[in-house]
């Protein structure tokens, strides 16, 4: 199963909830997980050295010459269960992103592909074409209003929630025609272990708890 987390505003936290997402999997399934990181910043939330490999992008502009296997063989261990695909340097080349989307779909592990902001090029044909496409949001008028011009359509929502806005997780969905699979409140613990590099050790209660409805 292919699972896309992608946001139609920056700051929403879609590589938390991607990232979240493919930790909550991997512990689950017996045969693992895996990160695809198209938006590029998951290492730094997973506390990782910048990869160096060719990653994503690399595979995706190597073209249709590279070995059945090559995909596989970027794949970088983060945990027991939970492996990563790096998004790589230069542009995610649209032109055999159906070909990803086609190896990360039919892969017998859970895949999470953090499709970054408002997403383009073989990010929006993985966040177009997903078994499931979770928009990640805040309750904010402008991320729906950005949310509903975009092209890409999702299957469900996870709802960022925060004191003071006035619109509602019920607000949500008659907006966007879509269920809110989970509400996670704004926590400074997440922050925390975000900057301290500790999410993939030690996941915030509150991720677990909320996310796990989602997984």
């Amino acid at each position: 199963m292919l699972i896309a987390c992608w946001s139609s505003k920056g700051g929403a936290g879609t590589t938390v909830v991607a990232t979240t997402l493919a930790l909550l999997l991997a512990r689950r399934a017996e045969s693992g997980a895996v990160l695809a990181d198209l938006a590029g910043d998951a290492p730094a939330v997973l506390g990782m050295a910048e990869p160096d490999d060719p990653g994503i992008a690399g595979w995706l502009a190597a073209g249709a010459d590279v070995p059945v296997d090559a995909l596989a063989r970027l794949e970088q261990p983060v945990g027991p269960a939970l492996t990563m695909l790096s998004r790589g340097h230069g542009p995610l080349e649209e032109a055999r992103a159906e070909v990803l989307a086609g190896l990360l779909a039919a892969d017998p592990r859970p895949v999470v592909a953090d499709c970054g902001t408002a997403p383009t090029g073989a990010a929006g044909v993985l966040a177009a074409g997903a078994d499931r496409s979770i928009l990640v949001t805040r309750a904010c008028f402008v991320s729906l209003r950005r949310a509903l011009a975009a092209p890409i359509r999702p299957s469900e929502v996870v709802l960022l929630t925060e004191p003071g806005r006035s619109l509602t997780r019920r607000d949500v969905e008659e907006c966007l025609g879509v269920a809110v699979v989970a509400s996670v409140d704004v926590d400074p613990a997440v922050a925390r272990a975000v900057d301290a590099g500790l999410l993939a050790t030690r996941l915030p209660r509150g991720l677990i708890r909320e996310l796990s409805h989602a997984a």
